[in-house]
C-alpha cells in the first residue's frame, strides 16, 4: 500500500506532463498553425485551449494584430528623372496564416524584407509617373490610397493584408534641391511681377478716372456758378429797374448820395470839377426832391 502511494506523485507528474505536451493555448491576438511533420494540418484563430499529439504535432503561433513596418528612406526617380528621397511606413496584418507561413516561415526579418521590396516597387512606380512639383503639391490622400491598394495586391502572395501606407517625408537630394528652389523662386518672381503690373495698371486706371471725375466736377460747378451768377445779376438788374421806374427822382438822388460818399468818404482826394457840373446837381437845389 505504501509503495502504491509512492507512485501517486509520479503518476500525477506524468499526467501533467502529458497534458502539457498534448495541449496548447491560443490568445485573443494570435493565430496558430498545427503542423505534422512540417505539413499544415490545422489553423486556429479562435482563442482558447486546443489539443495536439505530443511529439507528432508542432504549433506555430503568430501575432494577427496590425503591425507597423517602418522602412528606411529610399531614393526614387520622378518622371523628370530627378531623385527624391522618400521616408514611408506601412500598416499590415496576417490575412492568410497558412500562406503567411509557407511564404515567410514566420520569420519577422524575412517578412520585413519581402514586404519592403513590394512597398519600394509600388513607390517607384507611383513616383515614376509624377513630376517633382506633383509629388510635392499633389493631393497626398489620393496618393496614399493608390499606394495602399497597389501594395496590398502585390503582398497577397505573402498572406498579409496591407491596411495603410503613409509617406512621412519627401526630401530632395542637395543637387536637386537648389535647381528646384531656383525654379520655384523664378516662378514666384514671375507671379509677383505679373501682380505688380496688374496693380500698376489698376492704379493708373483709377487715377485717370479720378482725374476725369475731378475735371468734370469742377467744370459742372463752374457752369452752375456762372448760371447762378447770371441769374443773380439778372434779378438784381430787374429789381433796380423796377425801383427806378417807381420813383426815378428818388433813385437818381440816392445814386448821387452813393457817389458823394464814395468820392468824399476818405477825405484824402482832390477833384477838379466845374461848378455847374452835373455831379453837383443836388448841391444847387434848395429842397429835396
Amino acid at each position: 500500500m505504501s509503495q502504491a502511494r509512492a507512485f501517486i506523485p509520479v503518476g500525477v507528474a506524468a499526467l501533467g506532463l502529458l497534458l502539457y505536451t498534448a495541449t496548447f493555448v491560443v490568445n485573443e491576438w494570435q493565430v496558430a498553425i498545427k503542423l505534422r511533420l512540417g505539413e499544415i494540418v490545422g489553423i486556429y484563430d479562435k482563442p482558447g485551449l486546443h489539443f495536439k499529439l505530443p511529439f507528432v504535432n508542432n504549433i506555430e503561433s503568430f501575432d494577427r494584430r496590425i503591425q507597423t513596418l517602418d522602412s528606411r528612406p529610399q531614393r526614387f526617380l520622378t518622371i523628370e528623372k530627378k531623385d527624391v528621397i522618400v521616408d514611408s511606413y506601412a500598416k499590415w496584418r496576417i490575412a492568410d496564416a497558412a500562406q503567411f507561413f509557407r511564404s515567410t516561415s514566420g520569420d519577422s526579418a524575412r517578412i520585413a524584407r519581402l514586404l519592403s521590396e513590394r512597398i519600394n516597387t509600388s513607390l517607384r512606380d507611383e513616383f515614376g509617373k509624377r513630376t517633382i512639383q506633383e509629388v510635392v503639391t499633389e493631393d497626398r490622400k489620393a496618393l496614399m490610397i493608390q499606394l495602399a491598394k497597389d501594395i496590398d495586391r502585390r503582398a497577397a502572395d505573402l498572406g498579409v493584408e496591407v491596411v495603410d501606407v503613409r509617406v512621412k517625408k519627401i526630401d530632395l537630394p542637395a543637387e536637386v534641391s537648389e535647381s528646384v528652389y531656383a525654379r520655384m523662386r523664378a516662378e514666384r518672381e514671375r507671379v509677383a511681377r505679373d501682380l505688380r503690373a496688374l496693380g500698376s495698371e489698376a492704379a493708373e486706371r483709377i487715377r485717370a478716372d479720378a482725374d476725369r471725375q475731378r475735371t468734370v466736377t469742377i467744370a459742372d460747378a463752374y457752369r452752375d456758378a456762372e448760371v447762378l451768377r447770371g441769374e443773380g445779376d439778372a434779378k438784381s438788374a430787374q429789381i433796380y429797374a423796377t425801383a427806378y421806374t417807381q420813383d426815378s427822382d428818388f433813385y437818381s438822388f440816392y445814386r448821387s448820395l452813393e457817389a458823394y460818399r464814395a468820392a468824399f468818404g476818405r477825405g484824402d482826394g482832390l477833384m477838379v470839377l466845374e461848378p455847374d457840373s452835373e455831379f453837383f446837381k443836388y448841391f444847387k437845389e434848395q429842397t429835396a426832391p
